[in-house]
Order: structure tokens, then sequence, then C-alpha cells
């Protein structure tokens, strides 16, 4: 059956690996039959700072609160075109992909605002009007599936279980589960090609390969299992019961 994917990739670079990543996923998708959306970032100048300028026509004119006009605006239709556009391409998306350089430990500030500005209070988070009742497996990107492709330019020695940097996953935590996840989306394993400092021709065929076979398989995967707000493991919304992973804190308690 076909799918519709969105790739948000932030790279200014055209010759880059991220690049070359996003062009083997757009032509790797196509060629199984499903339609791929993209948002090059850096092409399109996105405007990555969140400020007035986003909401002209205020609920409060007198003092900015991001949340409430973020709200206001996305609950009367007066969002700005960037902001719209970039939405509706999430919300026709099956499958939305984040393909980035690791930059200080997280995505491009680029990336991050694009975040900022296109998750909406109403949408992403405050869903339904209802706070933080439908968040955590919840939300108005339910339904979705969400990857992390990343690429690093130290070795994966760097990111393991005890490497200097810290574990990739732990890394990107941030991004998986409260960006991804939180507004309601499947998140996936994230997908890392490292070592890119340094990397062969023969290296960037094989990254290729890689990530050919994997999406090959994208939509047979069994999600990461993050544990829902609204399951039973946070019978106040906000801490896990007792009786849930005694055994375990931190990022690991929230794997079920």
């Amino acid at each position: 059956m076909s799918k519709t994917i969105l790739i948000v990739h932030a790279q200014p670079e055209p010759t880059s690996l991220t690049r070359t990543l996003v062009d083997t996923a757009d032509h790797t998708l196509r060629e199984a039959g499903h339609r791929v959306l993209q948002s090059d970032l850096y092409a399109m100048g996105w405007k990555a700072v969140a400020d007035a300028a986003d909401f002209p026509q205020r609920a409060d004119p007198e003092r900015l609160s991001f949340v409430r006009e973020s709200g206001h605006a996305y609950a009367n239709g007066r969002q700005t075109d960037d902001v719209v556009a970039e939405q509706a391409k999430v919300l026709a998306a099956d499958l939305v992909i984040l393909q980035f350089p690791l930059w200080w430990f997280g995505m491009p500030a680029i990336l991050k605002g694009w975040i900022d500005r296109v998750w909406a209070q109403g949408l992403a988070y405050g869903y339904q009007g209802a706070g933080n009742r439908h968040r955590y497996g919840e939300g108005g990107f339910h339904g979705r599936r969400a990857m992390v492709s990343v690429t690093t330019g130290g070795p994966a020695a760097d990111y393991g279980p005890r490497g200097i940097n810290g574990p990739l996953d732990q890394l990107l935590f941030p991004i998986t589960h409260g960006t991804l996840f939180y507004p309601g989306m499947s998140v996936l394993r994230t997908h890392a090609t490292y070592g890119t400092g340094r990397i062969t021709p023969e290296g960037v065929e094989a990254a290729r390969a890689a990530w050919r076979t994997r999406l090959q398989g994208v939509f047979d995967e069994t999600p990461l299992p993050f544990r829902a707000q609204n399951g039973g493991d946070f019978p106040d919304g906000h801490a896990l019961a007792e009786h849930v992973a005694p055994e375990r804190t931190g990022f690991e308690a929230h794997l079920a």
C-alpha cells in the first residue's frame, strides 16, 4: 500500500552526506511506490526564530505569551502561511523522517526552529484544549510514524554504552521521546551513520546501502516501546507507579 513520507532535512551543503542520504531515501521510497514530500529547510530559507512576527493578529497585543498566541493563531486560522504549509505536510504524512547532522549533541538550530514554530499549541500540545491530558502517545500527530536519521562525525564507539560522548539514544531522547512521542507519533529506532568526518567513497556507498535496506522495511518495524501517559503506567499523569520497573530510573524507565 502506498504511503506518504515527509523528509525534513537540515544541512546547507548540497554535496553533504546528509543530502546524499535524503536523495537515497527519496529514490528508494518512490521506487517502492510511495509519495515523498520534502522540507529542505536551508533551501526554503526557513525562519528559525519563533517571535512576535509569527502572530500578526494577537490575542494580547500588550504582552507576548507564546503558548497563548500559538493556540489563538491555530484555533482561529491566523497562523503564518509557512507554518500552515508545513503542518499540512506533517498531517499528510504516514512517516516523518528528520534527517540531520549531529551538531553539539542535537539538531541544527534551523530544524529546532522548525519544530518550535510548526508544533503549535492545540495541535502538538494542549490537544483538544485539554491541557496535558493527551500527550506521550496521544495528540494531534497520533497515527503517524517518525524516525530520526542522524550522521555523526565521530565513530560509533564514541556513542556506545560507555562511549565518551554518551549513548546516542540518550543524547537524542529529547527529540525521540519529547518532540516526536509527546504529540502522539510512534517512534522508530534511530538510524545512525557514524564516522562521517573521515568517510571514504566506499563508506558513503555502504551508508547508502544500509539506509536503502532500512527504508525498505520501515513500515514493518515495531516502534520503540515508550510508555504512554494514559496506558496505566503513570496513574497521576506525572510519575511512574511504584510497581512499574522499580529497578529502573531515568531514560531506561520509559521503555516498556
